[in-house]
């Protein structure tokens, strides 16, 4: 709900604040003075067109703000979270314009570009104006009409999960079928791959522990003659060293009463002594498993060779790498084998996913067509009250490819003359038309949709009497749950505001401005007559407004 406009220099607009009511706004005045001034103020803030042309004053900026309540609006709590805007209880719109023609839009005084302030305004504010492409002729609003009246609100989203759900399983039975076709493609490839690879039969850290033992080999004669030696100076030599050291220690063992630092020494000594002793029987042991085999080089240098050949081929450094090369390729030979259960199984889910949405569908669909024949009847009813006595709606609903809304394509048609040729609203009806259309089919579902507050500028145009009178009426009816704020040249529909506004234009300071101010109840009075009889009422006049305003 649009709740305070604020607008300064603007055209010859120099300040002004138009505070709503919640209800039925109307906004009277004579020709030029002003009244479409405000309409195009308000549209920067909707995202229209920035215009230099609009600034009198070059001093300073134009500055358009609209401060909105938006308690239960769901759809803009939706897009202030998905654009990372903050959520105050009061949402301000404001456009700037420099006199260099620099234009900057703001959401709740933080920077949006011009898309986000469409976006936004879109889902406040619905503004019908003369010769515009109207929503009416949307598809998305035909299609949401007929399901505020068939009251399809829950049923669409119970089918629209099965349908994303149904869109998800079939993508990836998608990727699925794509993939079988890799896998057909790289089959013969991939088998050739792991023969090879499991033919080796590679053991973690095999090459590496192989090249150890290759070296060992390689040197085994000198490695032998070193550990003879060894052990010979150890323990078979005319002084072995572990004899010597048993012979030393027994020397020093006499006298260790004698000194108080000689048992430790004499300790020392044994376990030096010891532990030589099992350096030399371990020098043994190494001796004798350490022996020249030729066969066994001649084995690591096959195996080798065929290992290393594998390294380069997969350019990878290591025996785990290639391990792992065959345990993939594996995995791969092992899907192929799985894949056509699988798609199998995923084709059963798609299959019942489709039905399923499709029974919703068609269900969706029956309670749409059902209310076709009364919204036809109901809106060509008002047609008639509204000063449009031949024009006359055609709902056409066709069959269509399963979507995100149903399985239906909505069109409204239009007949303006009685002349039985329907045509697409957006292709034949006029801009007054489209707006008295609106207005009725509007009516019709203000419970059904959460509709935003709606400006019509101008519906009156081309009619008078008792259509102007029956527009008021509608009007009034619908501002009961929608805030509407109307442009009107007619009395009758002058006489159903909640909250009356006069535009009207004042010389400040040697200068022509326009400017707009609540009326009184007894001015209303005064401007309806004035708008019935001319600028000088009779007293009929003020006594037929007065009866305008009372009912």
């Amino acid at each position: 709900m649009l709740r305070k406009l604020h607008i300064q220099n603007y055209a010859i607009i120099d300040e002004i604040d138009i505070n709503f009511s919640n209800n039925l706004n109307v906004i009277t005045g004579e020709t030029g003075a002003g009244k479409s001034i405000l309409m195009g103020a308000l549209s920067l803030i909707l995202g229209g067109r920035a215009d230099t042309a609009s600034l009198q004053n070059r001093d300073k900026k134009c500055i358009v703000e609209g401060f909105f309540s938006i308690e239960g609006k769901k759809d803009v709590e939706r897009f202030l979270n998905e654009n990372e805007l903050d959520r105050e209880e009061e949402l301000v719109l404001r456009r700037e314009i420099t006199a260099s023609g620099k234009s900057r839009g703001f959401i709740n005084d933080t920077p949006a570009t011009l898309q986000q302030l469409k976006e936004l305004a879109s889902l406040l504010v619905d503004l019908h104006q003369q010769f515009d492409t109207l929503e009416i002729g949307d598809s998305d609003f035909q299609r949401a009409v007929l399901d505020g009246l068939a009251g399809n609100s829950d049923l669409l989203v119970t089918f629209q999960a099965c349908f994303r759900k149904w869109h998800s399983q079939r993508t990836e039975l998608d990727q699925l079928l794509n993939q079988k076709g890799t896998f057909q493609k790289e089959s013969d490839y991939n088998q050739y791959i792991f023969n090879e690879l499991d033919q080796l039969n590679l053991v973690e850290n095999e090459l590496e522990d192989l090249e150890t033992e290759l070296k060992m080999l390689n040197n085994s004669e000198g490695i032998k003659t070193a550990l003879t030696k060894v052990y010979f100076e150890l323990k078979e030599s005319e002084q072995p060293v572990v004899q010597q050291l048993k012979l030393l220690s027994n020397q020093l063992q006499s006298f260790s009463d004698y000194h108080t630092s000689l048992p430790d020494v004499v300790n020392r000594l044994q376990s030096a002594q010891i532990e030589l002793q099992d350096i030399a029987d371990e020098v043994d042991n190494l001796n004798d498993h350490i022996h020249f085999d030729q066969e066994r080089i001649d084995h690591v240098n096959e195996r080798l060779s065929a290992g290393y050949k594998m390294l380069k081929k997969h350019g990878v450094q290591t025996t785990n790498e290639l391990i792992a090369i065959r345990n993939e390729i594996s995995k791969k030979l092992e899907a192929v084998l799985n894949i056509d259960d699988t798609i199998s199984q995923k084709e059963k889910e798609v299959k019942e996913s489709l039905q399923k949405a499709e029974d919703i569908a068609k269900s969706i669909s029956s309670r749409r067509k059902k209310e076709i024949a009364d919204l036809e009847q109901k809106v060509n009813a008002l047609l008639h009250q509204v000063g449009m006595p031949n024009a006359r709606l055609k709902v056409d609903v066709k069959p269509a490819t399963l979507n995100l809304y149903g399985s239906d394509t909505i069109e409204f048609l239009f007949d303006a003359n009685k002349s039985n040729r329907f045509e697409p609203i957006r292709k034949v009806a006029s801009g007054g038309e489209l707006s008295r259309l609106m207005l009725c089919i509007k009516s019709l579902v203000a419970e059904s949709i959460d509709m935003p507050t709606l400006i019509f500028d101008e519906i009156d145009t081309g009619i008078s009497g008792e259509a102007a009178k029956q527009v008021g009426f509608i009007m009034k009816d619908l501002s009961t749950s929608r805030q509407l704020i109307t442009i009107t040249h007619q009395p009758q529909i002058a006489g159903k505001a909640d909250a009356h506004f006069y535009v009207y234009k004042e010389i400040k300071s040697d200068a022509i401005k326009t400017n707009i101010r609540l009326l009184t109840h007894n001015e209303r009075i005064t401007a309806i007559a004035q708008m019935l009889s001319g600028e000088k009422p009779t007293a009929a006049a003020l006594e037929n407004a007065r009866e305008m305003v009372m009912n």
